[in-house]
C-alpha cells in the first residue's frame, strides 16, 4: 500500500489537541512525510491544524480512513482510546504511529499488535525522544563498554502533578493515568534501548491525596477526584542481569534526583531527560575519578529531533525494508512492565514479564533527517 517507496509517507492525523502542536511542527519539515489530512471531534481545531499543512483538509473520521492519500495514521486522542483507533486504521489498510502509550492494557495490545501483523501493516508508537542524540549517545557510551559491566540504573520522575499547568487534567488521575503510564514510557524505553528488556518486575504505590484542584484555565479552582495511585515505585530486573529502581510521582514538590543514571564496573552514566529528544550526557570514569563527570559530546542519534522522528523512521524503515526503531514490539513490552508493576503493587508480589524485546538498532551517526 502507499505511494513509490521514494515518495513522502501521506499522514493522516487523528486528534488535534495539544500535542499535535509539537508534532506538526516536526512533520512540516520533515521531507519523509506529508500531512494529508486531520480529523478530530472539534472540526475548528481539525480546521486549523490542517490549515498548517499545504494540501491537506479536515475531514470525519471515516473518511480519513478510507482516503486514499493516507499511508499511515497518527493517532494523538486520549490514551483510552488508542487501541480502537489503531484497530480501526488497520482494519482500513493504514500503517499506524500511536501517542503512547500503545494502549491502556496489555490485553489491548496484543490483539493490536496481532491484527498489524495479520494485515502486514506497521505500527509504530512513542516516544521516539529515544531516537535523539540524548538516549542514542548514552546508548552508544554503554555500547562502547566505556563504564564497564552495567550492573544498576535508576530512572526517576518526580514533579508535584499535572493539575498545576493542564487546564483538564483528570484524566491524568483515572484509569489508564497516573505517573506510571504516563511518564514511564519514556523511562522505560529509555531503560530498554540502555539496559535490554526486563523479565521480573516488584512494586508498590500509594495515594497521598484523594482530591486534586486544578490551578489554571476556565475550571481552576475546582476540585476533582484521584482514582489512581499517583506516586509509584519499582524494581526491574534485565535479562543481562542488571537491576533498575523507579520512581514515578505526581506528589513531590521539589527534588534533586537524577533523571537516569546508569552503573558499571567501570564508571557511571549521567543521562538527560528522557522527555527530551537531546541534552548532555555525562561520564564518570573509574579509571579518571579526578577529571569527576564529564560531557561526553553528542556522538550518535538524530539531530535536532522531535515529536514524529518516530513515524520519519518507519517511512525510512518501510522504504528500506528493516524493522522500525519505535516498534509495536517495544510499545508492548513497555507497557507489559507497567502493567506488571502495578500488579506486584497491589499484589505484593514479584511478577515475572510475559513479553520481551529486542533492543532497537541504534541510530549509527548523527544523522539529520530534515535535510
Amino acid at each position: 500500500m502507499g505511494g513509490p517507496l521514494n515518495a513522502p509517507l501521506r499522514v493522516g492525523v487523528v486528534g488535534a489537541g495539544s500535542i499535535s502542536a509539537q508534532y506538526s511542527a516536526c512533520l512540516a519539515r520533515l521531507p519523509q512525510l506529508r500531512v494529508t489530512a486531520v480529523c478530530d471531534l472539534q472540526l475548528d481545531r481539525a480546521q486549523a491544524l490542517a490549515a498548517k499543512h499545504d494540501g491537506a483538509r479536515a475531514l470525519p473520521l471515516p473518511e480519513l480512513l478510507a482516503a486514499e492519500d493516507v499511508d499511515v495514521v497518527l493517532v494523538l486522542t486520549l490514551p483510552a482510546t488508542h487501541a480502537d483507533m489503531a484497530l480501526a486504521a488497520l482494519t482500513a489498510g493504514k500503517h499506524v504511529y500511536v501517542e503512547k502509550p500503545l494502549a491502556t492494557s496489555v490485553a489491548e495490545g496484543r490483539e493490536l499488535v496481532k491484527a498489524a501483523a495479520a494485515a502486514g501493516l506497521r505500527v509504530g508508537c512513542a516516544p521516539d525522544t529515544v531516537l535523539g542524540t540524548g538516549i542514542q549517545t548514552a546508548r552508544a557510551v554503554v555500547d562502547a563498554g566505556r563504564i564497564g559491566s552495567v550492573h544498576s540504573a535508576t530512572a526517576f520522575m518526580t514533579t508535584p502533578g499535572h493539575e498545576r499547568w493542564h487546564p483538564a487534567p483528570d484524566f491524568y488521575y483515572q484509569p489508564g493515568g497516573g505517573p506510571l503510564l504516563d511518564m514511564g514510557p519514556y523511562y522505560l524505553t529509555s531503560l530498554v534501548h540502555l539496559l535490554g528488556p526486563v523479565v521480573r518486575v516488584t512494586g508498590a504505590s500509594t495515594r497521598p491525596s484523594t482530591t486534586r484542584t486544578i490551578g489554571s484555565g476556565p475550571r481552576a479552582g475546582q476540585s476533582f477526584d484521584v482514582a489512581v495511585d499517583s506516586t509509584v515505585t519499582g524494581i526491574l530486573e534485565h535479562a543481562s542481569g542488571a537491576l533498575s529502581t523507579l520512581i514515578m510521582s505526581f506528589d513531590v514538590w521539589a527534588a534533586r534526583l537524577p533523571r537516569i543514571e546508569v552503573h558499571g564496573t567501570g564508571g557511571s552514566l549521567s543521562v538527560p531527560d528522557p522527555n527530551t529528544f537531546a541534552g548532555a550526557v555525562e561520564l564518570y570514569s573509574a579509571a579518571a575519578p579526578d577529571e569527576g563527570w564529564v560531557d561526553v559530546g553528542v556522538t550518535a542519534g538524530y539531530r535536532d529531533a522531535g515529536r514524529g522522528y518516530g513515524v520519519a523512521d518507519l517511512a525510512l524503515a518501510l522504504a528500506d525494508g528493516r524493522p522500525h526503531r519505535a516498534g509495536d514490539d517495544l510499545a508492548l513490552h513497555v507497557l507489559d512492565v507497567m502493567e506488571a508493576v502495578q500488579q506486584a503493587a497491589v499484589t505484593r508480589t514479584s511478577i515475572e514479564l510475559t513479553s520481551t524485546s529486542d533492543r532497537p538498532e541504534p541510530v549509527v551517526g548523527v544523522p539529520d533527517l530534515a535535510r
